[in-house]
């Protein structure tokens, strides 16, 4: 049954998380785990914007991930090139879609090549409204808080603001994401019930929902069984 869009969240983050242990069990490479993540990835993107979903923010590559062994970071960098070749060849189904694709997080640590394709890619759907599909790559959600909070102080001793026009609102406004509402639901796969970083400022209210599934296993289904239970949830805000 199709979900009742009045209760859709306009905004899902997703932690792709359990793609190194659904390789191990059977008996593959990590990589290939990630590998059949990206096509989940992809399914699940389109599915959000088929259900009119206004934007979803996959958890790709954090800060901390650079700390995995070297031939799997190598590898994972392969992946995201051979991704962005993809949405290339990809680019009139992600127009007809209506897919706004972003990248978040610190780019600079990441290897030349693969910002010039990041910045193509996004630059390409820029105009597109009907669902922004945020990547989150070399991102940390404490990073982020630090990188809006050094904006706002140079600003501050710039004399464009001064500190008594700082609010939440204003410095929401500097995040990666602060164009977009606040996601309603954080969503991690996998039996592991943590954020780990992710969307640290802007999950204040989002509703958390778990499941054992590791990603590369994850479906349409489950999703809509997510969307069923958020359907459910009184959200009160600290309300009554």
């Amino acid at each position: 049954m199709a979900p009742d869009p009045s209760t859709l969240p306009r905004h899902i983050g997703i932690i792709m998380d359990g793609n190194g242990r659904w390789a191990k069990k059977r008996g593959l490479e990590r990589t290939e785990g990630h590998k059949q993540g990206a096509k989940v990835f992809r399914d699940i993107a389109t599915y959000c914007s088929e259900l009119g979903i206004e934007a979803v923010t996959f958890y790709a590559f954090s800060t901390e991930n650079w700390r995995r062994p070297e031939k799997e970071v190598h590898a994972i960098m392969d992946i995201f090139r051979d991704f962005l070749a993809e949405l290339e060849q990809r680019e009139a189904e992600n127009e007809e879609m209506g897919f706004r694709i972003r990248f978040i997080g610190d780019k600079s640590r990441l290897p030349a090549d693969i910002v010039s394709l990041l910045d193509i890619t996004e630059s390409r759907s820029a105009e597109k409204k009907r669902t922004t599909v945020n990547v989150a790559v070399n991102y940390g959600g404490r990073q982020e808080i630090v990188h809006a909070a050094r904006l706002l102080a140079q600003q501050a001793v710039d004399g464009t603001i001064s500190v008594d026009q700082i609010t939440e609102s204003l410095f929401s406004r500097y995040t990666y994401t602060g164009d977009l509402p606040d996601p309603d639901v954080i969503i991690r796969p996998s039996g592991e019930m943590r954020l780990s970083n992710f969307l640290t400022w802007q999950s204040a209210y989002s509703e958390l929902w778990f499941s054992d599934v590791l990603w590369p296993d994850f479906t349409r289904k489950d999703l809509d069984q997510m969307l069923s239970d958020f359907a459910k949830r009184n959200r009160r805000f600290g309300g009554v």
